[in-house]
């Protein structure tokens, strides 16, 4: 048989091909655009965020710190504003139901990334417990040569970084658009242990946690080097200091709203769609959280009474913020009780979720440098922190619940199936969405009580008390930022309908003040996935597996919450299951 004869052959095959086969041909050339754009995206992004190709976590530092100029930072959004465009290319119809979900993902992160330069985010750069300065200071050694070599590069790059943050910062004041001044208020003591030209600065911690893996001569060349770098960076740190205390608290705005910053009603609802990634105003958010604080309360005063407590939920409040049993006498006992409850919930995982990650977390104090006006606690990749500073504040009692949330199957756990899942493309496996992360986060709160984590009533209110402070938020953000609630007014609310201590929450209300929008993103992402969960529940019948149920949402990675409830309704109509793929992996 001739070629003309083999072509001619194959021609007559594609001619009568069905309408599925030309189908999947459009829809492979959609796939191959959209990869050849996003992994594009990626590999021009690590290099503008100083990430070394291909790592992951804090593997992935680069030997230099991102620049973050205002130039630099209009040729970012120039090249983002182009990538939306070519995405608008690329019919959505035509894609897999992968690389569908691949695009909604990308466009939401290129939008988060399209808003923070427009609104000029980078002219306050930190918030009431997020510093830029200390940012990039390791918690823990790493794991070759390279990596501390990388390390000591950073820390030359310093005195530019933060000469870069100071011009941006100088230019958020002159257009009013700072951190309110009450949010910068004591912050500037986190710059104090910088201060320190020896071995008890915080930057020199990984050179006392080097690997034996390293021939023992280099670890002491790099220590030295450590040494003289950072006795180096102490006037950059001083200059610092110096600017925020004389000049940024000195000219910070005394007013609290964000819609009172310049163009503020927008940048408000541009936050508000940030973080939750739902089309919600700030008028609606507030009722809801409304509705949830007197559901809420409702539970909290049948779960007292189980307690035996005789007295008003007030009074019970009262109670459990000054009676010393519910506090921990040192930092070993809150971090033992941490651990026993995380080493519990791992015997739950095998009758909770079916695909587990190989990787795990540890459990480490918050820095001291941070721990006075840092949260209770946050979940990492590698370590799960719980603040142990000014102990009577830190109530036993929501321990439990804080554990679940942060660290399994939480934060922690999350960060470890992202980086695990085989499907995920590379810009996917360290992207977070508020709105599904922490909605997740504090879906495992209420799962604990489902699965016999909690053991008393106590930390049954435990339970409840972060839920009904998440519903608060709701109130307490759009109260500040929309309705111009005072700083007074927001701690009254707290302290009326949340036990907690009066020093978390202040910390809290202070966070919000500083960080516009990110509050709410916890209640409506667990509202949403309980919603799902009834869905399913009443559809499924005894079909339903909560194991199944957890995969189908933890396999997507982080997604805006559309796209979890057009997954969800998937997993309905499926009959409560999920594609081979998904139990590819550590499964009990």
């Amino acid at each position: 048989m001739t070629i003309t004869s083999v072509r001619t052959i194959v021609l007559a095959l594609l001619l009568c091909a069905p309408a599925a086969l030309v189908a999947q041909t459009k829809t492979n050339t959609a796939d191959e655009r959209l990869k050849a754009l996003y992994n594009a995206e990626w590999d021009w992004r690590q290099k503008e965020e100083a990430r070394v190709p291909g790592e992951f976590g804090r593997h992935a530092a680069d030997d230099h710190l991102p620049r973050v100029d205002a130039v630099t930072q209009q040729k970012r959004l120039d090249y983002w504003q182009k990538t939306l465009a070519e995405l608008d290319k690329i019919p959505l119809e035509q894609l897999s139901s992968q690389e569908k979900i691949n695009a909604q993902v990308f466009r939401a992160v290129i939008d988060e990334e399209v808003v923070d330069v427009r609104y000029k985010t980078y002219e306050a750069p930190f918030n009431a417990d997020t510093f830029f300065w200390t940012g990039f200071t390791p918690r823990e050694g790493f794991s070759s040569a390279e990596e501390y070599r990388r390390y000591l590069g950073r820390l030359r790059d310093v005195p530019r970084y933060f000469d870069e943050q100071i011009v941006n910062m100088r230019a958020g004041l002159k257009r009013g658009f700072t951190v309110p001044k009450v949010s910068v208020t004591g912050r500037d003591k986190t710059i104090e242990p910088y201060l320190k030209a020896d071995e008890t600065n915080p930057l020199y911690l990984p050179m006392t946690r080097m690997p034996s893996s390293i021939p023992q001569a280099e670890q002491e060349k790099m220590r030295t080097e450590a040494r003289s770098l950072i006795a180096a960076l102490v006037p950059a740190y001083s200059k610092l200091l110096d600017f925020i205390r004389n000049e940024y608290l000195v000219k910070a705005r005394t007013t609290l709203a964000a819609e009172k910053l310049p163009d503020g009603k927008a940048y408000y609802q541009a936050m508000i769609k940030k973080f939750t990634t739902l089309d919600l105003t700030a008028e609606q958010i507030h009722q809801i959280g409304l509705s949830e604080v007197a559901r809420i309360k409702g539970e909290m005063q049948t779960t007292m009474q189980k307690t035996g407590f005789k007295g008003t939920l007030p009074e019970f409040m009262t109670f459990l913020r000054t009676d010393p049993q519910f506090y921990a006498k040192t930092p070993h006992e809150l971090l033992a009780d941490a651990t026993y409850v995380l080493k519990k919930m791992d015997g739950k995982l095998k009758d909770t979720i079916g695909f587990l990650p190989r990787y795990r977390h540890g459990v480490i104090p918050v820095p001291d440098s941070l721990a006075p006006i840092y949260t209770g606690g946050r979940g990492g990749l590698e370590n799960c922190m719980f603040n142990t500073y000014n102990l009577p504040a830190r109530p036993l009692y929501t321990l439990p619940a804080l554990a679940l949330h942060e660290c399994t199957p939480g934060h922690s756990f999350q960060a470890a199936l992202a980086l695990e899942q085989p499907e995920q493309p590379g810009f996917r496996k360290e992207q977070y969405f508020s709105g599904y992360g922490e909605g997740w986060g504090l879906y495992t709160e209420w799962l604990g009580g489902h699965i016999g984590i909690y053991e008393t009533p106590y930390e049954e209110f435990g339970q409840l008390t972060y839920e009904i402070w998440r519903a608060v938020r709701l109130v307490v953000d759009t109260g500040i930022h929309h309705y111009g609630w005072s700083r007074d007014q927001a701690l009254a609310y707290m302290k009326d309908n949340v036990p907690l201590s009066e020093h978390e929450i202040t910390t809290e209300v202070d966070r919000y003040i500083a960080w516009p929008g990110q509050a709410v993103a916890y209640k409506l992402g667990q509202m949403q996935i309980l919603r799902h969960r009834r869905q399913a529940e009443q559809a499924l019948g005894p079909k339903f597996d909560q194991r199944k149920f957890h995969d189908a949402i933890l396999a997507l990675g982080a997604v805006p919450l559309p796209v979890l409830a057009e997954r969800m309704a998937k997993f309905i109509a499926d009959g409560g299951e999920n594609p081979p793929t998904q139990s590819d992996g550590v499964s009990p």
